[in-house]
This record gives structure tokens, C-alpha cells and sequence, in this order.
């Protein structure tokens, strides 16, 4: 059974390989797309192949819906997308994978329905099918070596609806059982230094001591540290104190 999420339809028009099919269903399943349609596959269905390759994601080959023709996959929709990587001599809009799923997911939002037809893995999908789309999805890939595999352009437009329709943190930092360390934390550390370098005579000649100190807090506050950083970094200069000090 698919799930209720709103999405995009996956069509794969013709495809050869069920080892492209089963890749695909991993990458839809992988970006939380469960929808795919089956346009006549060249091996028949179901298909063994596909199934092995697909691993965990048999259930979105379970749900596939297949058809013998595009028209058919297509009856339902309301906008489609069709991917290829060669200019096809037809007048529509081009956008890129990125592009295109922000426009899905707004459509979608609006309760339409939306494909994106996928080709077979040979030649990609033929005029006949493209030009029942309403705008193409270019993959902005090497010029000198366009062609992409069924299943990795599968995964790219997955991966840019998934960026779409979620809510994804772009950067993290996973804390190991520590906090930030405050700026109370970052005043007591240079101050321990200074105090230190100051009786070890490192600040030479005096007159640029106060520019020396002031390089040196600079030099902290560049450095985005942990209270077990800050921790760390008073013990390596106490333990210098006392190793000085035994001579």
C-alpha cells in the first residue's frame, strides 16, 4: 500500500533493465516517494530483477501501477514533467530538477496532480511521449557526458522533491555530551593564558604587549570552542605550568 502523502507520480516510460526499476523504487523510498507508475517494461512484470534490487523498497513495486502506454499513466494528471538530456526540437519551458520540484510541490499543494516521466535507459523517452509534458527537467551534468543512469535520475529528482517538501536541516553540529562554551567561558581562558604567557615573558617588548593580547583574544573568538574544548585547553597550560616549574 502507498501512503496518503501528496507527491509526485514517477512514470518509468519502457524501461529495459528491472535492475534500473528495483534502483529507482530504492531512491523514490529513499526521499520518501512511493508513487510510481510502470509504462510496458521491456522484461514484462512482475519482474524478479527489480525486486532483488529494490531491497527494503519491494513495496513500492507492489504499488506500481502499470500501464501500456503513456497516455494511460498520464490520464489522471494535472501537469508533467518529462526528463531528458537532449534538445528535442519542441518549443517548451526547461528548468532543472531543483526547479521543477518547487513548481510540483506547489501545484500539488494546490491539490493538483503531477508525473514526471522517466525514459528508457537506451535512447530516453521519444518525442511522442515528450510531447505530452508540459515543461522538461534538464540535469545541468558534464555536456561532454549527459547521459544518466534510469535509477541516478530517478534519485536526483527525488532527492530535489525530498529538499522541497520537507523540513531538512541544511547544517548541524552533533554535540558529544558537551555545550558551547559562553563568553564568561571564553574570558576565563584568555585570561588564564595571558596571566601565563605574561610570567613566561612572552609578551616582548612591552609596547606591543597590548597588541599582542589583543591578537591573541581575536585568535579565541575565531575559534568556536566547546566547554570541553575550554576544559582541555586550561589543562594543557596548567600541566605546562607544572612540568616548567619541576627544573
Amino acid at each position: 500500500m502507498t501512503t496518503d502523502t501528496p507527491q509526485p507520480a514517477f512514470v518509468l516510460v519502457r524501461p529495459q533493465m528491472g535492475e534500473n526499476i528495483g534502483g529507482a523504487a530504492r531512491a523514490m523510498l529513499n526521499f520518501g516517494l512511493d508513487k510510481m507508475r510502470v509504462v510496458d517494461p521491456r522484461d514484462g512484470w512482475p519482474n524478479e530483477r527489480a525486486v532483488a534490487m529494490a531491497s527494503g523498497a519491494g513495496r513500492v513495486l507492489d504499488a506500481a501501477f502499470l500501464t501500456d502506454t503513456t497516455e494511460q499513466a498520464l490520464e489522471d494528471c494535472h501537469y508533467v514533467f518529462a526528463t531528458t538530456a537532449r534538445a528535442r526540437g519542441l518549443t517548451k519551458p526547461v528548468v532543472t530538477p531543483e526547479k521543477a520540484m518547487q513548481q510540483a510541490a506547489e501545484m500539488i499543494g494546490r491539490g493538483e496532480k503531477v508525473a514526471v516521466l522517466f525514459g528508457p535507459e537506451r535512447a530516453g523517452l521519444e518525442n511522442e511521449d515528450i510531447a505530452r509534458a508540459n515543461a522538461i527537467i534538464n540535469v545541468p551534468v558534464n555536456p561532454e557526458y549527459a547521459s544518466l543512469n534510469l535509477a541516478q535520475c530517478v534519485l536526483l529528482t527525488a532527492y530535489e522533491w525530498r529538499r522541497q517538501s520537507a523540513t531538512i536541516v541544511h547544517e548541524r553540529v552533533d554535540m558529544a555530551k558537551t555545550d558551547w562554551a559562553n563568553q564568561s567561558d571564553m574570558d576565563a581562558l584568555g585570561r588564564h593564558y595571558e596571566d601565563r604567557l605574561e610570567e613566561a615573558g612572552f609578551f616582548f617588548p612591552s609596547e606591543k604587549s597590548d597588541g599582542m593580547k589583543i591578537n591573541l583574544r581575536n585568535m579565541w573568538s575565531r575559534m568556536r570552542l566547546t566547554r570541553a574544548d575550554v576544559q582541555m585547553l586550561h589543562g594543557v597550560m596548567r600541566q605546562m605550568v607544572r612540568w616548567k616549574e619541576k627544573d
